[in-house]
C-alpha cells in the first residue's frame, strides 16, 4: 500500500481538528478506538459483515439484477471434441442450448471443425457463468454424460480434468495402474466417489472429476499417487478414518495424525547369491521365510561375502575396439570382394549344415524299427513251455 504524502496528512489533520471543534465527544471516542488499534489497522473502518455469527464461507446465489448494466465485451471459449462424440453431441445439443440460454449464454456446435463454443450475450447477468459454461463443454468433450455435466452450472460445484497420460511412459504399466483406479467391478471407483462426494470418470489419458473443492483435492491426490504406484486403498482407509473422526465434536480442534495409519514403502533386499526367494530376491513381510526350524520351511542360507580384490592404483586395461579386433584377425586388410566371398562361404557352410540336419531327420522316418521274436500261435502245443522259456530268457537278459 502506498504511503500517505504530505498533502494527505495535512488534510487528515485538518479534518480531525474540525471534528474536535464541532463534536468533541465523537472526536474523543474515535481517539480511544485509534489508541486501541495497531498502526497497521489505524484507519481501518468496520465492515458490515464484521458481525458475530456471520458465515464468511457461505456461497450466496447470484440473482438476476445483482449486476448493474451489461457486459462491455464478449467473452468466448471453444474446445475440440473427438469424432466418436459427434453423434451423441448432436442428440443432446438442444438441451445444452436450453440450459445455457437460462443464464444468457449462447452455445455453438461446429461439426466441420469438430468444436464447441460458448460466448456471452447482452442478456448475461452473471459474469462468472461463462467459466461454468467453459467447464461444461470440457466435460462433454471428455465423455461425461449431459445429465451429470450440466450440474456444473450449479453453485458450489466445480470440476477438475486430471491428466495421467504423461506420468508413466510404459504403456502396459499405464493400463494396469489406470485399472487400479476402477478396481474389480468398479468397486474402488465407487468407494472414492462415496468418500469424496465427487463424480469421477476415467476416460483415455484423463480423469474427469466433479464436486466440491475439498473432494476434488482428495481425488487428484488419489489419482496421481495411483499412477506413481501407490495403491488407492491406502488413501481410502485414511479417508474412512477421517470420516469417523469428523463425527466426534471433541476431536474437531485436535491433530488427527496420531489416529491416521502410517504406511511405509516396503523395499526388497538386493539380489544376490543366498538371498533367497525367486531370482535371489529376499522376500519381505508376509512372503518372508520363517525362522530356522519352522515346519515346512528350509533354513535361511547365509549370505556369502564377496572377496576383496587386491588394490592397484592403475586403471583397468582399455577394451579393444572393433577396428582393433579386425586388425588382429587380419580382416581389416581384406578387399571388399574378399570380404563378400568370405561371408558367402560362411553362409553356404551354415546352409549346408542345416540341410544335412533336415535330411537326417527325414531319413529317420524310413528306418525300420527293431522287431522282437515271433510269438507262438495261441492254443498250440507247448504254449506254457515256450512262455516259461521266454520269461527266463528275459530275466537273464535283464
Amino acid at each position: 500500500m502506498a504511503r500517505k504524502n504530505a498533502a494527505q496528512k495535512k488534510a487528515a489533520e485538518e479534518a480531525r481538528q474540525k471534528l474536535e471543534q464541532e463534536n468533541p465527544d465523537e472526536a474523543a471516542r474515535l481517539e480511544e478506538e485509534r489508541a486501541g488499534k495497531s498502526k497497521k489497522q489505524m484507519n481501518r473502518k468496520d465492515k458490515p459483515w464484521d458481525v458475530d455469527g456471520t458465515d464468511h464461507w457461505s456461497i450466496e446465489p447470484f440473482q438476476e439484477g445483482d449486476m448493474k448494466g451489461v457486459l462491455l465485451e464478449e467473452s468466448s471459449f471453444a474446445t475440440l471434441f473427438a469424432k466418436y462424440r459427434e453423434t451423441y453431441l448432436r442428440e443432446i445439443w438442444g438441451h445444452v442450448e436450453t440450459a445455457l440460454k437460462k443464464h444468457g449464454i449462447e452455445a455453438v456446435l461446429d461439426l466441420v471443425e469438430g468444436s464447441m463454443t460458448v460466448k456471452t450475450t447482452r442478456k448475461t447477468f452473471d459474469p462468472y457463468i461463462i467459466l461454468k459454461a467453459r467447464d461444461l463443454i470440457k466435460l462433454l468433450a471428455r465423455s461425461v454424460p449431459f445429465p451429470q455435466a450440466v450440474r456444473i452450472l450449479e453453485d458450489g460445484m466445480d470440476c477438475d480434468i486430471i491428466k495421467i497420460g504423461n506420468i508413466i511412459r510404459n504403456n502396459e504399466r499405464f493400463v494396469k495402474r489406470r485399472q487400479r483406479i476402477l478396481g474389480p467391478g468398479g468397486s474402488t471407483l465407487k468407494a472414492i466417489e462415496l468418500l469424496t462426494q465427487c463424480y469421477v470418470l476415467v476416460q483415455g489419458n484423463t480423469v474427469a472429476a466433479m464436486g466440491g473443492h475439498k473432494g476434488l483435492k482428495e481425488v487428484r491426490k488419489i489419482v496421481v499417487d495411483c499412477m506413481k504406484n501407490v495403491h488407492p486403498i491406502y488413501h481410502i482407509k485414511e479417508l474412512m478414518i477421517k470420516r469417523e473422526l469428523a463425527k466426534d465434536p471433541k476431536l474437531a480442534e485436535e491433530n488427527w495424525d496420531r489416529f491416521l495409519p502410517k504406511f511405509r514403502r516396503r523395499r526388497d533386499k538386493k539380489r544376490g547369491p543366498g538371498a533367497g526367494g525367486e531370482g535371489g530376491a529376499a522376500p519381505s513381510g508376509a512372503n518372508a521365510i520363517a525362522v530356522d526350524g519352522a515346519e515346512g520351511q528350509p533354513p535361511a542360507a547365509k549370505k556369502q561375502k564377496k572377496e576383496k580384490k587386491p588394490y592397484t592404483p592403475f586403471p583397468p586395461a582399455q577394451m579393444p575396439s572393433k577396428i582393433d579386433l579386425q586388425l588382429e584377425s587380419g580382416e581389416y586388410f581384406l578387399k571388399p570382394r574378399e570380404k563378400q566371398q568370405r561371408d558367402e562361404a560362411k553362409r553356404a557352410a551354415k546352409q549346408a549344415a542345416v540341410v544335412a540336419g533336415r535330411k537326417d531327420e527325414r531319413a529317420k522316418a524310413f528306418v525300420a524299427p527293431e522287431e522282437g521274436p515271433a510269438r507262438a500261435v495261441v492254443g498250440s502245443i507247448g504254449d506254457a513251455a515256450a512262455a516259461k522259456k521266454d520269461k527266463k530268457k528275459r530275466k537273464r537278459d535283464e
